[in-house]
């Protein structure tokens, strides 16, 4: 841990003063009308600004250098190619400078190859069909439970009451947390989860540190615990490679921390982001009430609307061409994903969300190529596995106040959904 950060008060001021500079120079470009800028500062609603994005071409430089497209079929080409990388060749990921300051070693999140292929191979039996399965009837035991207490209360407010605890409490199943770590486990993950949005200040920075030493604490004590008595979980299974020496104790703890933040942060906005659009638009909401089954579709469908993940970012160790433009070396390519799950030269009237929608082509919101998201599988589970609970228990269920929408660059979702309804 980097005590400065923590601890010295000039260390605080310097790391301020970056904040604030890098905020004075997004303003500044956003006045000049370059949309990717402006979707940098965060919006509620960004997707007038994609539109302006595809406006420019199937891929644009912006004022901040960053090479940006909006285009699902070359957002799907970036995202697929081999030859692009999440690092810089001399190393470290564009963007990113802000989140080096706090310290946290994201792990797999900001590896290439060959340690992304080794640490994933290890994770990914956790993440198969047997294993899903597995879940799925724990999930449902979770959302019922989650219902149930909330069965003498009408209305609630979906994030913070079901969509929250949901995720974090199938991630400490997947890990092997034990139920008397649940709240610790839960408290500390909820508070690093918000800064995948970005650093927004020097509390939240060492709240965030705390948090993830927290959570370090939490599995430094369950990974002992676990090579004196492995059981069938993420946890052991990983205590295992780490004695064979296949990947390091900072490794292991940092990927249980990532699964922890990404987990929730994923499935939460995920559910939040379905309910919204659905309940907004009634007719979408009753097709889902009167066929349950629809859960998959609805999932498939709210990722493309309104994909919890807006962007993802590659970098090319040397100069290529794209749509026809140079590209040196090194430069960063970000794939607007919330754009691209949008294009109109590839979704019809993509801004309406359509659960009878046939035959769409393959969104981009868990990315694509080695880089696809590890946790899909448990993602599209969960998800379908809650709105079908959902659908079934509160088929009157409608929002019931204002609706507070995070206004990120990187994550779609709500911090407040309050509905009514009582849990039959």
């Amino acid at each position: 841990m980097r005590a400065t950060l923590m601890d010295s008060k000039s260390a605080g001021f310097k790391f301020s003063a970056k904040l604030g500079a890098t905020r004075a120079i997004l303003r500044a470009f956003g006045v000049f009308g370059d949309p990717f800028t402006r979707l940098l500062q965060g919006q509620e609603d960004p997707y007038p600004l994609y539109a302006k994005v595809r406006q420019r071409g199937p891929v644009h430089r912006s004022h901040l250098g960053t090479w940006v497209t909006g285009s699902h079929e070359l957002g799907t080409r970036i995202l697929r190619d081999r030859t692009l990388f999440l690092n810089r060749e001399q190393g470290g990921v564009p963007g990113h400078e802000m989140m080096a300051e706090i310290p946290w070693n994201s792990s797999i999140l900001g590896l290439d190859p060959p340690d992304h292929t080794r640490l994933r191979r290890l994770a990914q039996p956790a993440f198969g069909p047997r294993m899903i399965s597995k879940y799925r009837v724990q999930v449902e035991k979770l959302c019922n439970g989650l219902l149930d207490e909330l069965s003498t209360r009408d209305g609630f407010d979906l994030i913070e009451d079901f969509a929250g605890p949901l995720p974090l409490l199938v991630i400490g199943e997947l890990l092997g947390v034990p139920e008397e770590y649940h709240d610790r486990f839960i408290r500390a993950g909820r508070k690093v989860g918000p800064v995948i949005d970005g650093v927004k200040s020097l509390k939240m920075a060492r709240d965030f540190r705390g948090a993830v030493d927290d959570l370090d604490q939490v599995f430094t004590e369950l990974i002992e615990l676990r090579a004196k008595d492995p059981g069938d979980d993420l946890i052991s299974r990983l205590t295992v490679a780490n004695e064979e020496g296949k990947l390091s104790t900072e490794e292991l703890l940092a990927f249980c921390t990532v699964l922890a933040v990404t987990g929730f942060e994923t499935t939460t906005n995920l559910i939040g982001n379905a309910v919204l659009a659905m309940t907004g638009d009634r007719a979408q909401w009753d097709l889902l009430r009167e066929d349950p089954d629809l859960a998959p579709r609805a999932v498939e469908e709210t990722l493309r609307y309104d994909s919890p993940a807006l962007q993802a970012q590659r970098v090319p160790h040397g100069d290529i061409a794209l749509a026809g433009h140079h590209i040196r070396a090194n430069s960063s390519v970000v794939v607007l994903i919330g754009a691209a799950n949008r294009d109109p030269e590839v979704y019809d009237d993509p801004d309406r969300f359509d659960l009878t929608r046939e035959n769409p082509a393959e969104h981009l919101s868990f990315s694509g190529g080695i880089h696809y998201c590890i946790g899909a599988p448990l993602a599209r589970m969960e998800g379908e596995t809650a709105l079908r609970v959902l659908a079934e228990r509160l088929p009157d269920l409608r929002v019931a106040g204002p609706v507070v929408r995070r206004s990120s660059p990187v994550i779609s979702g709500c911090t407040r959904l309050p509905v009514s309804g009582t849990p039959g």
